[in-house]
């Protein structure tokens, strides 16, 4: 079983949840930019969650089929159509031998993924099979997907019809409310940098990657300027720039860093951060650990309810 990639799109490439424990070695983890839709698509796939899948922006790629697959799609709706019949995103569906997966038009989010059930056959490196592309390593040949790439898959099993209920779901949109935790230096802006914070929106510029989303707004200030010492970064962390702009570390985020860490995206709102692009909006609310800790639970809770509802019905439709 395999898949053909018939056209790249912009930025297919082969992510899972990414790599943990070299960050020490400077090794960053890498891994989905919207780990909650993954998360969704495998486990409506009965996948384990560290499954890897494809990433694509739009134009999204396009893909073909050589054997009955079972799929499914999540994150960015991008009008996804099988064989020119529409199919809805967050629920499996099961393609035929010779089938064609495309992609019409961009309706929302920035990033789709396209999981198949049992995965796919890949060699991982660091005991994952995200890819790298500064490191050229893991995914696919560690880089970017190229028209006529053919993409080994596991067994797909027997199809079994699963849909995420909108408690799941990530509710998307161009101008998203983010929360977020106060970071180490969070302290060290001014009074009116700390409201501006708060308060005001901030833009999306063109310079937003795999590795940083830079917005635009209002400048905010420290109380003192200092040089500071490199310290670790994660996913999700705002830093200061030197010219009072912020950036967002995202997923290929770098493993530390000497800017002030003054917040971080929680969790679960990373996805919507996520499918934002340039021009978007994004605004900030601090929130407790206590809060963040609450709410990836409720998640988790959700998650484990979706994958029981999955294998239950699998089971009744043998009986």
């Amino acid at each position: 079983m395999s898949l053909l990639i018939r056209k790249p799109g912009i930025l297919s490439t082969v992510q899972d949840l990414g790599r943990s424990g070299g960050r020490s070695f400077g090794i960053n983890p890498s891994g989905v930019m919207d780990p909650a839709a993954a998360r969704i698509v495998n486990t409506l796939l009965e996948n384990d969650d560290s499954t890897a899948l494809i990433e694509t922006h739009f134009p999204a790629a396009e893909i073909e089929f050589d054997s009955p697959t079972v799929f499914a799609i999540g994150g960015a709706d991008f009008a996804a159509e099988l064989d020119a019949k529409q199919l809805a995103n967050w629920s499996t569906a099961l393609a035929d031998k010779g089938s064609v997966l495309r992609f019409r038009n961009k309706s929302n989010g920035a990033r789709a993924y396209i999981g198949v059930r049992g995965g796919f056959t890949l060699e991982n490196w660091l005991e994952s099979a995200s890819t790298n592309l500064t490191a050229g390593l893991g995914g696919f040949s560690g880089r970017a997907l190229k028209t006529g790439d053919v993409i080994e898959c596991g067994p797909t099993g027997e199809y079994s019809p699963h849909t995420a209920g909108p408690s799941i779901v990530p509710l998307y949109n161009r101008f998203p409310a983010l929360r977020a935790i106060a970071a180490p230096e969070f302290e060290l802006l001014t009074a009116t940098s700390e409201q501006e914070f708060r308060k005001q929106g901030f833009t999306l510029t063109s310079e937003c990657d795999r590795m940083g989303f830079r917005l635009q707004g209002k400048p905010l200030h420290l109380l003192h300027r200092r040089e500071m010492i490199s310290a670790g970064v994660n996913f999700g962390t705002i830093q200061l720039l030197p010219d009072g702009q912020l950036i967002v570390l995202m997923a290929d985020h770098q493993t530390s860093g000497g800017y002030p860490r003054i917040a971080n995206v929680i969790s679960v709102d990373l996805p919507l951060l996520a499918q934002c692009g340039p021009g978007d909006g994004v605004s900030f609310q601090i929130v407790t650990t206590e809060e963040a800790e609450r709410l990836a639970m409720r998640f988790e809770r959700e998650l484990n309810f979706l994958r029981l509802g999955c294998r239950l019905q699998r089971l009744n439709a043998k009986h």
